[in-house]
């Protein structure tokens, strides 16, 4: 089993945001980290892009409080000067898609879960929506 899972901005907030349709699937795959079943990586650039949008509809201190405790069960990859290197001198159109997707190399993630697997068209790792991902563990 592929356990070792790359969040994306998109799938992270559509959990915290509990937007619907797509807050089942993600709410599982937490679920199954928190319970030690997979491991779930998010980029700290994430965490600053769902902050922003979680604060348009809830305070700053609710929104913060949803950020402390998804942090207890994912693992936030480094960023840093190499990684930034790499997303610039990439082939993906979308900078900020490329620095996803090396952190998501960088942390040696076994899948990319996000709902644009269009923007991952050249990634070397396997991506899926979590939908997809939870199918494919029940086969």
């Amino acid at each position: 089993m592929k356990n070792k899972l790359f969040i994306d901005t998109n799938v992270m907030l559509d959990f915290l945001g509990e937007r619907d349709p797509f807050y089942e699937p993600i709410a599982k795959i937490a679920t199954l980290a928190d319970k030690k079943k997979l491991k779930i990586v998010v980029s700290p650039i994430s965490f600053a892009t769902v902050n922003y949008f979680l604060v348009k509809n809830e305070t700053s201190e609710v929104a913060k409080g949803k950020l402390r405790k998804f942090k207890i069960v994912c693992e936030i990859c480094k960023l840093d000067q190499h990684t930034v290197e790499k997303g610039l001198n990439s082939s993906f159109k979308d900078f900020e898609d490329a620095l996803q997707y090396n952190c998501a190399v960088d942390s040696n993630c076994d899948v990319i879960i996000t709902k644009n697997g269009k923007d991952f068209k050249k990634s070397l790792i396997p991506v899926m929506t979590a939908e997809e991902y939870l199918i494919s563990i029940h086969k």
